[in-house]
């Protein structure tokens, strides 16, 4: 199976050589933090013939189709410049089906653009199933009616009990367009309509047999509300309305005999719950629930349909059950005593059920492929992402948690270079992009990492605002730009001063995104705490990225009234009408083609930096989206960034 790795890293030819991890150098190495992962997702074919894996290019991510028995590559799908694979299936044992995403930039989250394409393991029978954008046609009005009428395509279903069909949901290119449910002919691209949802860009989840029960969206009063319907005949009703109730629900799957649900509850404090609905009597309860953490994802049973459990995120990943007993629950009690306690989630199984591909990952290990012969209970490697990367000479993230000034219990992860030195050090807080909904992980962080090889504490907070804590704590972060979000930051860097870990006349601020935003407010609140900020591709006027949101729409300009608050209280909370308040030296670095942070926020705060009298380091790629894509740009990123580092805290430049 090592064979695995070698072919990925031959379909993305170029990489460097590989670093020999645990060098004592005085200088960082960046190579090993540039190069591209060997490969990123892998799943097993039904018939456990073939694999399909997900291949990290300079510009795009494509996937690959390998033979088992001779580790041969056979078939690929591959989009444009910045495109990626959203996900992928295997319909049947001959055929996958990929969806497409688009990234503007490394820092950037994929968006899905509704865009389907087919291939059969063996290379044959490529076809663009749907796309956005119209499927090939010679005549322009054609591919223009397409473009209106089917608009993106999504997967919903990939009916592993039908060889030819899946399940589609479409949105037509229209204001506030109805979601519709389709059948979609895997060969000859046919699609049959058989029902549309209840609401505009209505989600919606099967049952075991495929039919479609629940339908989830936002309304037109931008409350959250969940349909449900007893079969495929049945008329849509409302069971559960954000409006009224003042929290949400998310369906997650139902019991093998579909007649009871499962919901994801949100509550009015503390993380979500798990449990049953009855849909005759509306009962809904509570299985599960974290007392500082809401489900990390839910966890199905080896026909990947089934509910049996979740996982939950603190200081490591751990494994509840609905039933410990159940056979799979079994399976991955066994699997956690065999791994030592890293994270590991089955991505896929064979279908007599035999081989289970686990991926098993952890705060030192950007991720590991076994394939598990639930029989014979054996494990074998197919490749690791970044095998350049020993775990024994990475430090770890530590889980920390500590409270805000006004008593909010607040968690994070602080990652220490593995030197053993005691006493405080230099530290580097770095908050995280978002802001709301996004949160810090336990896993391994390439700026983390990075910059603890570099010699620095680094403390990753979850602040107010951040996801994974449940509704209030991201609630509390609503209009709090510049605000108690920021404060949080400041109590964190305090909490490390306190503890003894971080040098307070060593201490600096970096983020990228609402990161880079934190940063430079960061310093203009604060302008005694931190000895330097570095934004990267930050937005640092607000009521400009308040405006340019209420531009986008409906959905963004409510987005922008309820999180960031009106317009013309933005103004005090923007760095770049605060730059007389900053004392120390800033960095900062964006692209020219960024449409979520445009350069004109980096462009605009340098010059009132330089008119304040601040000293100012840039670094601008007119190319370059949210995030440096380009290999040698990112090198001269984190070589500008440490060297600067490096002059105000002490730390290791770049070799």
């Amino acid at each position: 199976m090592r064979g695995l790795a070698r072919m990925a890293a031959a379909l993305a030819a170029g990489w460097m050589l590989a670093f020999a991890a645990g060098a004592s150098t005085a200088t960082v190495d960046l190579e090993p933090y540039l190069r591209r992962d060997s490969y990123e997702r892998v799943k097993i074919s039904p018939d456990g013939a073939y694999f399909a894996i997900t291949v990290p290019m300079e510009d795009r991510t494509v996937l690959a189709v390998v033979r088992r028995n001779d580790l041969q590559p056979t078939a690929k799908v591959a989009g444009g410049v910045g495109s990626e694979v959203d996900d992928f299936w295997w319909a049947n044992n001959e055929r996958v089906v990929v969806s497409m995403a688009h990234r503007y930039g490394s820092r950037d989250q994929p968006g899905v653009i509704g865009e389907l394409h087919a291939v059969n393991a063996d290379g044959s029978y490529a076809k663009l199933l749907a796309s956005p954008y119209g499927l090939q046609e010679s005549n322009p009005l054609v591919s223009h009616l397409r473009y209106e009428l089917e608009g993106s395509v999504f997967m919903l279903d990939p009916m592993p009990t039908e060889r030819n069909f899946i399940l589609v949901q479409s949105v037509a290119q229209t204001s506030d367009p109805v979601s519709q449910i389709e059948r979609l002919d895997l060969y000859t691209r046919r699609r049959t309509h058989l029902a549309s949802g209840p609401l505009p860009y209505a989600s919606f989840t099967t049952d075991v047999d495929g039919q479609v029960r629940f339908a989830h969206g936002v309304g037109r009063d931008n409350s959250n509300k969940l349909y449900y319907r007893e079969d495929d005949k049945a008329k849509w009703r409302l069971v559960h309305d954000e409006a009224t109730a003042k929290v949400r629900a998310f369906a997650r799957g139902f019991t093998p005999d579909g007649r009871l649900a499962y919901l994801q509850m949100e509550h009015r404090e503390g993380p979500d719950s798990l449990g049953t609905w009855d849909p005759e009597t509306g009962e809904y309860t509570e299985l599960l629930r974290d007392e500082v953490v809401e489900p990390l994802h839910i966890i199905h049973d080896l026909d990947g349909r089934t509910p049996i459990g979740a996982a939950y995120m603190t200081d490591r990943v751990r494994y509840r059950f609905f039933d410990e007993q159940a056979p799979t629950a079994r399976l991955y009690r066994m699997l956690e005593k065999a791994f030592e306690g890293d994270a590991l989630r089955i991505t896929s199984v064979t279908a007599d059920g035999r081989e289970a591909l686990v991926y098993v990952y952890s705060d030192r290990n950007n991720g590991d492929y076994f394939l598990f012969d639930t029989v014979s209970r054996s494990a074998e490697r197919v490749a690791s992402r970044r095998s350049w990367f020993r775990p024994s000479q990475v430090p770890h993230s530590r889980f920390v948690g500590f409270k805000a000034r006004d008593g909010l219990e607040l968690h994070g992860y602080l990652t220490e270079p593995k030197d053993g030195a005691e006493g405080p050090r230099p530290m580097v807080v770095l908050p995280h992009g978002g802001p709301f909904g996004v949160q810090d992980r336990w896993g391994f962080d390439d700026d983390a990492q990075v910059l603890a090889e570099a010699g620095y504490a680094v403390l990753r907070v979850n602040y107010r605002g951040s996801g994974g804590y449940g509704r209030a704590h991201q609630l509390a972060g609503a209009q709090e730009w510049g605000g108690a979000m920021q404060d949080d930051l400041a109590d964190a860097t305090r909490w490390a001063i306190d503890q003894g870990i971080a040098d307070p006349r060593r201490i600096c601020i970096y983020g990228a995104s609402y990161g880079g935003y934190a940063a430079l407010m960061g310093v203009a609140k604060d302008p005694d705490l931190y000895r330097c900020a570095a934004g990267y591709v930050g937005v640092y006027d607000l009521p400009m990225m308040h405006r340019d949101a209420s531009r986008r729409g409906r959905v963004s300009r409510t987005w922008a009234l309820d999180w960031m608050g009106a317009r013309e209280d933005l103004e005090q909370l923007s760095p770049v009408n605060l730059a007389d308040r900053i004392k120390v030296p800033v960095f900062l670095a964006a692209g020219g083609a960024d449409e979520r942070a445009p350069i004109a926020h980096s462009r605009q705060m340098e010059k009132a930096l330089q008119k304040a009298g601040v000293p100012v380091e840039t670094l601008y790629y007119p190319t370059e989206g949210h995030g440096f894509y380009t290999i040698e740009h990112r090198r001269e990123f984190y070589a500008r960034l440490l060297a600067f580092l490096s002059r105000h805290l002490g730390g290791k430049p770049a070799g």
